[in-house]
């Protein structure tokens, strides 16, 4: 799912890094593992619960971005002999290393997912897990559970299973030297077909009505000894990537339904209004939206590297609130069972480092497959689980939001009384004079309030930086 991540690059950025420290504090994010966490982390990171089952042989890779050492998924693709393909995915086995009920994963139900801020990660689980003994690194040997899913020629999967295997990934890519390797015709026959399925399988989202939101992330890059806002737009190969992902989440969401236990990610229909706020926004920006086109392929005619599609996409996140997790057991088919966005079933499971749930579903598929029940640590936790889920994921969001504000305002805060170009692309319907602009450079979304006159919504006007406070994460603009 689309997540607008802050990076820091380049300058000394000490005084928004204390600001980010007292951000922490103030939202109780934890400072560090408790002793008795990390000594046990320690123990299992020497001795984890290993399979029988050797799939070394594989030659898979992992693509990330160049500076995580926190690697979920491998991969290994390959055309079948009878035609179509076959992906082998390999997601880091957590529950080698956590025993069920002790310090470990209890600290793992407080924390419930990573948090990403501008200037450092907090994870779910101690760094000698999730950056060393867990993590699918080059050239080491780790408990994985691999997922083999055969695809017809088109892409739809035929056949899907995850098993217990030992893995050992051969190579680190990262998403600019995958999509340079695959434009260049170098990419080794594996990685090439990382496009061809990528394809295919975006295809198939369009014909079932689901939605991938190529989101840029916003930077905050060094400039003439300051600092500047950028947005980094997705390449093609993150949407790629990403349909290997989501293609395993349907198949882990069809599995687990088959066998009547499970936990799914599920999304409601858009509420209503809200498509008619984004057209809104639409014709703010200019882009053009024909009444008889739909939503979705509106969505896949827009390119991230221009500053008003990247503003829309943005706005386009609106459409994916009211996400949530629904728990079933007893062969009961949950009412609400459908992801809105992906069009079909569908769970998170392919990010076990990082995402407290991920470690159950994949239980409960590896379970399904074999036949049996799954292991009572697994079934005794799914009531609760929608509810932790919801709170870690609570938690996260605001961290994403009032890193973007706390940001916003400090690299600011200096130039308040200035005016920038930008564009109104949104006013309130019950009080026209408070809206949002979105300014191209530096890279802003901000609130405006005009004094008298209704807002223009979809002029370019000239406004007036008013108010910018790192304490309190907020920027305010007036038309100039």
């Amino acid at each position: 799912m689309p997540r607008r991540r802050l990076h820091m690059t380049g300058a000394d950025g000490a005084a928004l890094r204390t600001a980010l420290r007292a951000l922490r504090t103030r939202l109780g994010v934890p400072e560090g593992f408790p002793p008795e966490v990390l000594a046990e982390a320690g123990r299992a990171a020497a001795a984890p619960r290993l399979p029988d089952h050797d799939a070394t042989d594989l030659p898979l890779f992992t693509i990330d971005p160049p500076a995580s050492v926190d690697l979920d998924q491998a991969m290994h693709l390959a055309k079948r002999p009878a035609g179509g393909y076959r992906v082998h995915y390999a997601i880091a086995d957590v529950a080698a290393f956590v025993t069920p009920g002790g310090a470990l994963d209890a600290e793992a139900h407080r924390r419930v997912t990573t948090l990403y801020f501008p200037d450092e990660r907090v994870p779910l689980h101690p760094p000698v897990l999730s950056e060393g003994a867990a993590s699918l690194l080059p050239d080491r040997t780790r408990p994985a559970l691999l997922w083999r899913l055969d695809l017809d020629s088109d892409g739809r999967v035929e056949t899907a299973e995850v098993r217990r295997a030992l893995v050992r990934s051969r190579a680190k890519l990262d998403y600019d030297g995958v999509q340079k390797a695959i434009d260049s015709g170098t990419a080794e026959p594996s990685l090439a077909l990382l496009k061809d399925i990528g394809t295919l399988r975006e295809v198939l989202e369009t014909e079932r009505g689901g939605i991938s939101l190529d989101v840029p992330e916003q930077e905050v890059v060094a400039q003439d000894g300051s600092y500047a806002l950028a947005y980094r737009a997705p390449l093609p190969a993150d949407g790629w990537n990403a349909q290997i992902s989501l293609m395993t989440g349907m198949a882990a969401a069809d599995l687990m339904l088959a066998s009547g236990t499970g936990v799914l990610r599920t999304l409601p229909a858009a509420p209503d209004g809200a498509v008619g706020r984004l057209r809104r926004a639409a014709t703010a920006l200019r882009i053009d939206w024909p009444h008889h086109v739909p939503y979705a392929r509106l969505v896949r005619s827009l390119d991230p590297h221009l500053p008003a599609h990247a503003a829309f996409l943005q706005e386009c996140t609106a459409l994916l609130r009211g996400a949530g997790y629904t728990v079933f057991t007893g062969g009961q088919t949950p009412d609400r069972a459908l992801h809105a966005a992906v069009a079909a079933p569908y769970a998170h499971c392919t990010a076990p480092l990082r995402r407290l749930v991920d470690r159950y579903t994949g239980e409960l598929c590896v379970a399904a497959v074999a036949g049996t029940e799954p292991p009572a640590w697994v079934t005794g936790a799914l009531d609760a689980l929608p509810r932790e889920m919801a709170e870690g994921t609570r938690l996260a969001n605001t961290v994403e939001r009032e890193c973007v504000d706390l940001v916003e305002a400090a690299l600011l805060k200096d130039r308040v009384g200035q005016t920038f170009e930008a564009t109104v692309i949104d006013v309130r319907e019950q009080e026209p004079t408070v809206g949002t602009v979105h300014l191209e450079d530096p890279a802003v979304v901000g609130r405006v309030e005009s004094p008298a006159a209704p807002l223009p919504l979809g002029d370019r006007i000239r406004v007036r930086l008013t108010h910018a406070d790192p304490g309190t994460s907020k920027i305010l603009f007036t038309p100039a």
